[in-house]
C-alpha cells in the first residue's frame, strides 16, 4: 500500500528552533537609504568601523555621505586588519568611547564586520573579547548594528559571532550573542564592483564553501537546508560568471545575496571540518582564510562521504553533474568545487601555499579542537584531520 499525500510519515519534520534576527535590504543602490535606516532604529552618533581599502574605493565617503545627509555625527575607525584581532577591537572601542556613540555600522569584509560586533560587546558589556569566546555571554543589551558587506563571502551580516583573534596566539575566537546580531543587512551589489579579483576569488571560495559546509552538519535543520541550497543555486550561477565579466553586476548579485543565505545558514547550523582545518593555517602562516578553505574542502568533503553520501549527492544534482543517487556523486561533487577554486588561481595544494610539512601534526591536534569541527557529520580526531592535511600537501 502506497503512502498518501496526507500521510505523516511521508515526510518527518525534525524539531527545530528557528528565528531570523537581521533584516535584508537588498539590491542596486541600497547603501543609499543608510541614514535613514539608522534614523529608523533611533541611531544620532555612528560609528563607522570599516578599512583603509574601503577608503581608497571611496565605499567610506559614500557611506558618510548618506548617514551626514539624515543629520548622523559620523565617527570613523577605519584601520581594521584584514584577521581582526583584539588589539583591532581595543582601538576600535577607544575611537566609540570618545566619541559617545549610540549606533554602529561595519562596513567591508567580515573583517570590518567582525571588528564592529567586537565594539558591540565590550562597548556595551565590558571586560575583553576573550570573556565572550562562546555563545550567550553578553548579560546587557547591545547598541543596534547596520552590516553593509562589500564582499560575496562570510555571510557575517547574517550571524550573530563576532570571529576575532587573540593578538599573541592568532588564534580565531567564535564570540557569539544574538544580541550582537545586526539589527540590518544592506546588500549592495554595487559596492562589490571595486573588489580586486584576489578579494573576489578569496571572498567567492569562502561562500561556496558555507553553502557546502552548512548542508551536511550535525546541527543541520530543514531551515537552514533551505538556506543552504538556495545559496549554492545562487553561488554556482554567479561564480564563474565574475571571473568572466569583472562588470557582470547581476553575478555580483547573486554571489552578494548567495553569500548572506549561506552565512544565515551559518546561524542555524555551523560549520565543519573545512574551517576548522582552515583556521590553524591562518594562525601559523596567515595563510588567506579562503585559500586556506579552498584548498581543504575538497578533501574533506571526500573524507565526509562515508556519512552524508545523499545530501553531497543533492548538492551534485543541484550543480547539474549527476543523479543525487549517483554512487559518485560526492567525488563528482568533490572535483567540481576543485574546478570552481582552480577558475580563481589561488594555490591548489599546501605546498604550493608556502605551508611548512613539519607542523602539520601540531595543526592537526590544533583542528580537532577547533569549534567548528563539533559540527562536522564525521568525528575530527586528530590523526585524520593529519591524514587531511597530508592528503592537501601534494594533490
Amino acid at each position: 500500500m502506497h503512502p498518501t499525500p496526507d500521510d505523516p510519515n511521508l515526510f518527518p519534520v525534525p524539531t527545530f528552533d528557528f528565528s531570523l534576527n537581521t533584516r535584508v535590504v537588498s539590491g542596486p543602490g541600497t547603501l543609499s537609504r543608510l541614514g535613514d535606516l539608522v534614523t529608523e532604529y533611533g541611531g544620532s552618533r555612528v560609528l563607522l568601523v570599516t578599512d583603509q581599502g574601503l577608503a581608497h574605493a571611496g565605499h567610506e565617503q559614500h557611506a558618510t555621505q548618506a548617514l551626514g545627509a539624515a543629520g548622523h555625527y559620523v565617527a570613523i575607525y577605519d584601520d581594521v586588519s584584514p584577521n581582526p584581532t583584539t588589539a583591532d577591537v581595543e582601538r576600535a572601542l577607544q575611537c566609540a568611547q570618545a566619541h559617545r556613540i549610540d549606533f554602529i555600522v561595519g562596513l567591508g569584509g567580515g573583517s570590518s564586520m567582525d571588528c564592529a560586533k567586537g565594539v558591540n560587546f565590550l562597548l556595551t558589556n565590558g571586560g575583553r573579547m576573550e570573556d565572550y569566546w562562546g555563545v550567550g555571554k553578553a548579560k546587557l543589551p547591545m547598541l543596534p548594528l547596520i552590516a553593509v558587506p562589500t564582499t560575496a563571502g562570510t555571510g557575517s551580516e547574517a550571524q550573530s559571532f563576532a570571529l576575532i583573534a587573540h593578538a599573541e596566539t592568532h588564534m580565531k575566537m567564535a564570540c557569539g550573542d544574538k544580541k550582537a546580531a545586526a539589527k540590518v543587512a544592506i546588500l549592495d551589489p554595487e559596492l562589490t564592483m571595486t573588489m580586486p579579483r584576489h578579494v573576489a576569488a578569496v571572498t567567492a571560495i569562502d561562500a561556496l564553501s558555507h553553502a557546502v559546509e552548512t548542508y551536511v552538519t550535525k546541527r543541520r535543520n530543514p531551515v537552514s537546508s533551505m538556506f543552504s541550497r538556495e545559496a549554492w543555486r545562487l553561488l554556482i550561477r554567479g561564480f564563474p560568471r565574475i571571473f568572466e565579466d569583472d562588470a557582470d553586476l547581476q553575478a555580483r548579485n547573486q554571489m552578494l545575496l548567495g553569500a548572506h543565505w549561506a552565512g544565515a545558514a551559518i546561524e542555524q547550523s555551523m560549520l565543519g571540518a573545512a574551517h576548522a582545518l582552515a583556521n590553524p593555517l591562518s594562525a601559523h602562516f596567515n595563510t588567506v582564510h579562503g585559500i586556506a578553505v579552498g584548498i581543504m574542502l575538497p578533501h574533506v568533503i571526500r573524507f565526509n562521504r562515508t556519512v552524508v553520501p545523499e545530501l553531497y549527492g543533492e548538492l551534485a544534482e543541484l550543480a547539474g553533474l549527476c543523479p543525487a543517487s549517483d554512487l559518485h556523486a560526492t567525488d563528482k561533487l568533490a572535483d567540481y568545487v576543485a574546478s570552481l577554486v582552480a577558475l580563481t588561481g589561488i594555490p591548489r595544494t599546501l605546498r604550493e601555499a608556502d605551508v611548512d610539512r613539519s607542523l602539520l601534526t601540531v595543526m592537526a591536534d590544533e583542528a580537532s579542537r577547533q569549534w567548528t569541527g563539533n559540527f562536522n557529520p564525521r568525528d575530527v580526531r586528530p590523526e585524520l584531520m593529519q591524514e587531511l592535511y597530508e592528503c592537501a600537501w601534494s594533490n
